[in-house]
């Protein structure tokens, strides 16, 4: 039976990160044995100083709606987050608090792109970039990159991918899926192309600013050339185990942010006031009370690494940051494995599913259709045993 559905809707792809993780629950339901390395959310609990902040704020009757754009003090407390921890100047004018970066980058993409304008992904990228260009009638442009370049794109990419239509770039560093961290010096030189289009704007999701191993992220709002073209994206969800919590924010042109802020108005209203309350809490917490999160990550990264490197025909790179590895896994396809035929990234994580009841997500979802991604944000248990058996059923 065909239903009256929009056409908006009917162009919009699921997200194959939540279709994985569903089908996985699925499974389970049934008694199988399903290792998830699909998800992207850390297995730690929210802290308890943030948990006591929420609690406090539930003590003292926060309770009402809130202000559609965030508590002033929140606003506040994240200009000095940002001062802090990426040299960036904002106003609170300029903070927009939304529930969760995803609406903020929803909000941002709405109010700036026109039905027929071009949005450039740098791949590979975020599963809901490109539903996120498509639901505003724009088109979105992959900037192809490999595993032998760290998955990053170069000056002479990013300048050829720019076309008269061209009106935003998104811009993930930390990177998902890949970990990949650009460098101030490689920021730079993005920027200085950039430079030369008055009329591109960057969105610069840095969700994952916190983890890192080394290599400290560098904001495309710090080149000062491009401060007012460009709006940093951030959260809590990931560098402070808050996915459940649902609180992202935006620093941006003040013209920007009270477009978001209008937007929001009309769909959502302002976010949960007790997540905010916490949220305050949060971002004015020195960034070492979470270090012994990011410290497990690494060790985890490194552990990985290492299992999957026995493995033949994964090819790895070292990510800097977030918890997630990226192999090229294209030496399987044309093979037949486990009586099945492996001719894309897809076929090859439903292998991992079915036959090793190990959920992964293809590459294709990413931009990126020679890789797969695996989330080690989980136990090392659960990492030694799901690797374990991807190993078994490929010998």
């Amino acid at each position: 039976m065909t239903h009256p559905l929009s056409d908006r809707i009917n162009s919009l792809p699921v997200s194959q990160t939540l279709a994985m993780a569903a089908k996985a629950r699925e499974l389970k339901s049934q008694g199988k044995d399903i290792i998830s390395l699909s998800l992207g959310e850390p297995d730690f609990n929210t802290p308890n100083f943030i948990k006591d902040a929420a609690i406090q704020a539930i003590n003292d009757d926060y309770n009402s709606y809130t202000p559609v754009d965030g508590y002033l003090e929140l606003k506040e407390a994240i200009c000095t987050k940002f001062k802090r921890d990426n040299n960036l100047e904002y106003q609170p004018n300029q903070i927009v608090v939304s529930t969760g970066a995803k609406q903020s980058i929803a909000n941002v993409a709405q109010v700036l792109l026109n039905p027929g304008d071009e949005v450039l992904l740098p791949a590979p990228y975020w599963v809901s970039y490109s539903a996120i260009a498509t639901l505003c009638e724009a088109k979105f442009v992959e900037i192809p990159s490999s595993i032998d370049a760290d998955f990053k794109i170069t000056p002479e990419q990013l300048e050829a991918a720019i076309t008269p239509k061209t009106k935003m770039v998104f811009f993930n560093s930390p990177n998902n899926p890949s970990g990949t961290i650009y460098s101030e010096s490689e920021v730079r030189a993005l920027a200085k192309v950039l430079e030369k289009y008055p009329n591109i704007y960057i969105l610069s999701d840095e969700i994952y600013e916190h983890i890192n191993y080394g290599t400290k992220p560098f904001s495309f709002a710090a080149v000062e050339s491009i401060y007012e073209r460009t709006i940093t994206v951030n959260g809590l969800a990931k560098a402070f185990a808050m996915t459940g919590w649902r609180i992202g924010f935006i620093g941006a042109p003040q013209w920007i942010a009270k477009a978001c802020t209008k937007m929001q108005g009309q769909v959502t209203s302002g976010t949960n006031c007790i997540a905010q309350r916490a949220a305050i809490t949060a971002v004015l917490a020195p960034v070492n009370k979470v270090q012994y999160m990011v410290d497990e990550f690494k060790t985890r990264r490194d552990m990985v690494l290492d299992l999957l490197g026995e493995i033949q025909g994964f090819k790895l790179n070292i990510p800097d940051g977030a918890f997630y590895i990226f192999p090229d896994i294209s030496a399987f396809f044309g093979k037949t494995i486990q009586g099945k035929a492996i001719n894309n990234a897809n076929d090859f994580s439903m292998l991992l599913l079915e036959e090793a009841n190990v959920a992964t997500v293809t590459g294709e979802a990413f931009g990126a259709p020679n890789c797969i991604r695996l989330s080690y944000a989980a136990s090392e248990e659960q990492l030694r045993e799901a690797i374990r058996r991807i190993k078994e059923i490929l010998s």
